[in-house]
């Protein structure tokens, strides 16, 4: 198959292509880079700075139109990933339905249907809008809501997820949200992770416990960092003999890795009942996550045994309190290190994902024609 995956926000689509170039398929990929993760990609649509930054990006993507067709596949990472005004994005989704055979939307992460769920259906117990009855207030909550709820922006996404042939999910979260929506067309696909090692990149060696924490200033408060941040710099306080702290904020990608190989445990993700992308690279290197690991989480990928996320609730409390279970139980610690290994390799491997991908489009191309 010839197919064009549009736009990587994690490194969802940087794994996924290399599966399915291993599988033989024609894989091009296409990306800004995402800031300072600098993810690479086929196809460059890095926004310029400077004057007229925005026609200037509109006239790129313009002249990049041509490389956009005669593909069986086309990905998206998102309803709304070339960079531009609601109003101009319409041109440039209709031209690739026009020129292309399938169109494939991630629902990977926020859209009108994200919100409109958090806001008005409440299906978690927690999570980026509602903490049990109660909204969230911070600004970073309430700036989705007046991004895409009766906005242009919002019409625009609706306009493509209904368009789309297919929606696969890549979280629990996602799949409970999209399938109220979709039903017919969603399906939970694993996250693909390339698998680091078969042993711990740093085995807990009965030292101080070394926490990683990375924040994305743009975000920490969406995200729960600062409440996680908070929590670990009490307890490295309360406990300055047994643990350290090392924390990266807006680092490239490389050396965020590299910070991250010289650790024992990763806090990230307090809002999610599932291990994100950053969470499942460090649990592929033998690093123990303090983040989502709910039931639900265990139940999609029918994962009965492994339990390797230590698990936190959305509060500091939660958070504080399962920190300090760490350091009175560090003879646990590298048996978490070593099922955390074996849950990435069991669910997320990048190949297996790829064949699962190459499953849903073969699916898809066969199916009666649009």
């Amino acid at each position: 198959m010839k197919i064009l995956l549009f736009e990587d926000y994690s490194g969802l689509h940087t794994f996924l292509a290399k599966g399915l170039r291993e599988l033989g398929h024609q894989v091009t990929l296409v990306g800004n880079g995402n800031r300072y993760c600098d993810f690479p990609r086929d196809i460059d649509i890095k926004r310029p700075n400077g004057c007229f930054a925005g026609l200037r990006h509109y006239l790129h993507m313009r002249r990049l139109l041509p490389r956009f067709k005669s593909y069986d596949i086309v990905q998206l990472i998102n309803p709304d990933c070339f960079g531009l005004k609601a109003e101009r994005e319409y041109a440039f989704y209709k031209y690739l339905r026009r020129n292309n055979k399938k169109i494939v939307v991630g629902a990977f992460g926020c859209d009108w249907y994200w919100v409109d769920d958090g806001i008005h259906h409440k299906t978690f117990r927690y999570g980026d809008f509602y903490i049990g009855d109660k909204m969230r207030t911070d600004i970073a909550a309430q700036s989705f809501i007046d991004e895409y709820i009766d906005t242009p922006k919002g019409d625009y996404t609706r306009y493509v997820m209904e368009d789309a042939d297919y929606i696969p999910t890549c979280l629990y979260e996602y799949q409970a949200c999209y399938s109220r929506y979709f039903p017919d067309k969603t399906q939970f696909l694993p996250l693909p992770i390339i698998p680091a090692n078969d042993v711990p990149v740093h085995p807990y060696d009965n030292q101080k416990v070394r926490f990683f924490i990375g924040i994305d200033v743009s975000r920490k408060t969406y995200k729960g960092t600062d409440i996680m941040l908070e929590a670990l710099q009490n307890i490295v306080s309360k406990y300055p003999d047994q643990c350290e702290m090392l924390k990266a904020e807006n680092m490239p990608f490389d050396e965020y890795q590299q910070m991250m190989n010289s650790c024992d445990v990763m806090l990230d993700q307090l809002y999610s009942y599932t291990p994100s992308m950053n969470s499942l690279l460090a649990m592929s290197k033998g690093i123990v996550v303090v983040g989502g690991g709910e039931p639900e989480n265990y139940e999609i990928i029918k994962e009965e045994e492994l339990r390797p996320i230590i698990n936190v609730q959305p509060t500091y409390e939660g958070v504080y309190s399962q920190l300090e279970w760490i350091l009175q139980h560090t003879d646990q610690i590298n048996r978490l290190k070593t099922e955390s290994i074996a849950y990435v390799k069991k669910h997320h491997d990048y190949r297996n994902v790829a064949k699962q991908y190459e499953a849903m489009y073969e699916a898809l191309l066969q199916s009666a024609s649009r």
